[in-house]
Order: C-alpha cells, then structure tokens, then sequence
C-alpha cells in the first residue's frame, strides 16, 4: 500500500504549471497568504496549544511546526452495545475542553506486517478525524478530506504515510477520518444497514461540514480524496443520495471494480457467523467481541483461493472476502451507472491508477515466476468482458509471459479499467474529469498499487522509505512536489492543470521516470478488450 528525472521539458508545461500556480493563488486569497506567512498561529520554538470550538464542544490542538495539529475528535459515539452494526450518531456535546493531542483508536482489524501506527488512545470510539490546519484563524481555506484505503478490511487514519502536515503547510485545511472496516464496517448483517463504513464517511463529511469553518477551512470547498478502497469509497459518496452536497470535489486513485450483490454478501455472512455457531443477525452477533469476528474474517482472507468455486475466480482475485454492497438504499446503483445518469455531474473528478497496480498483490499468488499456464489461460478467459479474452489479450501483449499476462489481467480488472471506466461514465454523464496514470517505476514493486501515496502526502523520506529510499531521490521528491501541485490545484480551484478527458482526445496526465506530461491515455490495448465492461456487482454462482 503504501521517481523521476526534470519534468519541465518544453514551454508549454512550463507555463501550464505556472498558470495552475496562479489560480490557486487567486482561488486561495488572502488566506493563502495568510498560510503561507502571515499565520494567525504561531511558528513556534516551543510547543503551544490551540483552541477551537465545535459544534459538541471546545478541543485543544498543539502546534506542530507552525501547524495547527487536532487528533481523534469523535464525529460519531462508539458504535458498540446497542449501537454496534448501526448506523453512527453523531457524538454528544461535551464540557470543558477536550485534549486532541492523540489519533483515536483504530476500528477492529488485524494490523498488516510491518505496519507502524502513530500513538493512539484507548477504548472503542472508533469514528473521529483529524485537522490539520495552517491558520484556524483565518477563513476559506480549501478543504481536504482523505479517506485510507486497505481492502475494505484494515487501514487507519493514524498510519504515518497519511499525516496531512506537508499538504497543510502549502495553504490547505486536511481532515482524516476512521470509518469501520471489515465485519463492522461492510459485512451483511440482518436488522443493520449494509455499507456501514460509507455511513460513517458520510457522518464525518457532516461533520467536516458543520465544523471546518472554525479551523479556517471552507465548507463550500470541501474535497473528498482517497485510495484504493478510498477511492472506491470515494465514487461511493459520488453515487450515494444522503451524501449529495456534503463535498465539492472528488479524487480517486486506484478505483476498485468490485461490489457484492446481496445474494453473495448474505453467503459470506453466513459463513463467518456459521464459523462462530451463530447466525448474521444484529441479535447473535451483538455481543461477540469484535476480535473474534475480525479473526474468523482474515482466516477467510488467508484461504480465500479455496472459495473460488463458491465465489467465483473475481472475488478471489479482489483479496478479500469483504467487499461493499449494491443494497439498494445506500447505494441504489453502481457508482457506474449513478454517475453516466449524471449523478453528481457538477462535482469535478480527479481520477487515475497505476501502470503496474497488481505488482503490489502478485506475492499473494507466489510472484509472476510462479503462475503457471493454467493459472494464466483462466484468468484470462474468465476476467474480462469478451468471450476470446486469452486471444485477445496474448495478441496485444505478445512478449508477455504467463505471468506477467496474469498480472495484467488482475490490474486491470480490479484497478486499471475500473478506474478509466469512472472518468468515462462522469463525462457521459455531463461531467467533468481529468484522468491520469502513475508510471514512475524505480521502486522495488514497479509503478504498484498504492506507490503513489508518499509523494502525494509528501511522506516519501520517512513513512515512503521502503519504495523511496532514505533519502528519496531528488527526481522522487520533485515529482512529489508536482503531484501535490496538482492535486492542491484541483482542491483549490476545480481544475488539475490539465486538459479533461473526453472521447475524442483521452487526454491523460503521465506522472513518469523522466518527464510529466500529458497523452492519450497509454493502456490502448487493454482499453479495447475492456470496451463493453459494466463492472456490475459480483454475482453468487451457480455451482
């Protein structure tokens, strides 16, 4: 999950950086200088305090290399007792002030090798953001809102890479938030409502929108930004009625192609309650401790290739059993079809992927060296939309071995073409949307799945260290410089500095090892074999 040479080659990026520069400035005002320089606080040698009020309550912030810094504020009550599984409500008010010095806790999950966390609190209030601003006493600062990616299973706001300081420091107000994950968050349960982590996404936006005000941010430019299941979550929020007007703009990196329908959602309920002799009720899981559940759902993560024939070969290749579901409330409709009816047409879209997305997941089949022929022709033939898919993909990538088709085909039905088909559908739609690719490939996974994140965060040299190295590299660092550009532009003012997609030209930002510019989007080939794909959600099969 969580570089490149001079990208400034000709004049006409030149002066398209420069023209993006200015009208983020123009957009910004006053407030961006203030940002910048004239900050209401402090660039202090020693540590101080802020204080802002919100609507339950004054919080106390530090500062934080002139930023001002607000960790775990509750946007919901613990959704535990009588709550667990429903819906979140918003947190009562509380007296006197309350000390946000540290990130909440994490929702249940079990953490990812390797992963480190920043210092969180006890308990189980489980829903609260972060602020990060650079001056709670000025107004109209854009908005950013980040949303972790992690499968649908794990992720929390307070893993490193996310720390919105350096995106902060260059004129934005950037909240992160904790949504419930895995059985919490996703799974089907009986008397609950289905997608409860969107729910909790869309409470937290109603947060960022009654409260932002007072951290200097603008509640009429709120961005909502995200990765992998992030973005997934994020052309969620696009297609999802209670969360129409809560954000202005959306970003989307990595978008995953896969939904349940409630016929496969039911089964795997079924089968991580019948694992624990109970039944996918509100009533029998209720009072199961939530380790319990997340135990029994990442055994099933671990086997999840011995499911294939109950399941079916997508699900196994989208890595987890849990994934959202059309339920027809929440989401009525795929984020598809919400957006190509133009559903949420006025709301810009920055969307894109990564060249080699599958690179990242490949250790989970063995690696490219070990994928067989058999492994290979079937996913082939079973993945994409056409009937002659193993002819279809070897003659547009003849050179390819059986292993690095295989990848191919995963990316891009699980990232690559889900996230093209986004921008297509919003522009369908009467929308607008600049798309982009992530080429850079100097890591030790290529351009994978999830590279991107520490040159947009601007974390490369420290949480970034195992793709970027320590120190990064200059050309690393310059292209994160360019990114964060882009998508602070984007947050800013609408527009991403380049030229928005449309069928005619697909114009495309390439974000790569020696230059950024912008082409006809790159994955010709792929596109054509992919033409007639709905990415409708996945079916229970017939066995």
């Amino acid at each position: 999950m969580a570089v490149v040479g001079w990208w400034f080659e000709g004049m006409g990026v030149i002066g398209t950086a420069l023209t993006r520069r200015r009208l983020f400035e123009f957009a910004m005002g006053s407030a961006a200088l203030a940002a910048a320089g004239c900050s209401g606080d402090p660039a202090p040698t020693h540590v101080a305090q802020r204080e802002v009020r919100t609507t339950a309550g004054l919080v106390r912030g530090q500062i934080e290399n002139g930023i001002a810094v607000f960790r775990g504020i509750p946007y919901a009550k613990a959704p535990v007792g009588l709550l667990r599984f429903q819906a979140p409500e918003p947190y009562p008010q509380w007296k006197g002030v309350r000390d946000a010095f540290q990130f909440g806790p994490q929702p249940p999950q079990n953490q990812p090798a390797g992963e480190v966390l920043e210092p969180m609190g006890p308990g189980d209030e489980w829903l609260t953001v972060n602020v990060w601003s650079p001056n709670t006493r000025g107004h109209g600062l854009p908005v950013m809102v980040w949303i972790y990616g992690g499968a649908y299973i794990h992720g929390s706001s307070s893993m490193p890479i996310y720390n919105g300081a350096n995106l902060a420091s260059q004129g934005a107000v950037v909240v992160t938030l904790n949504y419930r994950v895995g059985v919490e968050g996703f799974v089907q349960i009986d008397g609950a409502p289905a997608n409860r982590g969107v729910l909790d996404q869309i409470s937290a936006l109603t947060w960022v929108r009654d409260n932002i005000a007072a951290f200097g941010g603008d509640p009429g430019q709120v961005t909502v930004f995200g990765e992998s299941a992030g973005a997934g979550s994020v052309v969620m929020l696009l297609a999802a009625p209670s969360a129409s007007g809560l954000f202005h703009r959306a970003a989307a990196e990595s978008v995953p192609g896969v939904f349940q329908t409630p016929e496969l959602a039911a089964d795997v309920s079924l089968l991580i309650a019948g694992a624990l002799g109970k039944l996918p009720t509100v009533d029998a899981l209720g009072g199961v401790a939530p380790q319990a559940l997340v135990d029994v759902e990442f055994g099933l993560v671990r086997t999840l290739a011995t499911y294939q024939r109950r399941w079916g070969l997508a699900q196994v290749v989208s890595t987890t059993p849990v994934l959202p579901v059309i339920d027809g409330i929440v989401l009525p409709e795929t984020p598809w079809q919400a957006l190509s009816r133009g559903v949420s047409k006025d709301i810009p879209l920055l969307v894109g992927t990564n060249r080699d997305e599958y690179a990242l997941m490949m250790p989970t089949v063995g690696g490219v060296r070990k994928i067989t022929p058999a492994q290979a022709q079937e996913a082939l033939h079973t993945l994409p939309p056409i009937p002659d898919g193993p002819e279809a993909y070897r003659a547009a990538y003849p050179r390819m071995s059986d292993g690095m088709l295989y990848q191919t085909v995963c990316s891009d039905y699980l990232f690559r073409m889900p996230s093209l088909h986004t921008a297509q559908a919003h522009v369908a739609g009467g929308g607008t949307a600049y798309l982009y690719e992530f080429r850079y490939d100097a890591t030790p996974v290529g351009a994978a799945h999830s590279v991107e994140l520490p040159l947009i965060f601007g974390t490369a040299g420290t949480s970034g260290a195992r793709f970027y190295g320590s120190p990064p590299s200059a050309g690393a660092l310059r292209l994160g410089k360019q990114m964060q550009a882009d998508w602070l532009s984007f947050a800013a003012t609408g527009d991403a500095g380049w030229p928005a997609y449309a069928a005619y030209s697909q114009s495309t930002r390439l974000y790569d090892g020696r230059s950024v510019s912008v082409g006809p989007f790159p994955e010709q080939a792929s596109e054509r074999i992919w033409a007639s794909a709905s990415f409708d959600p996945l079916p229970l099969p017939r066995v």
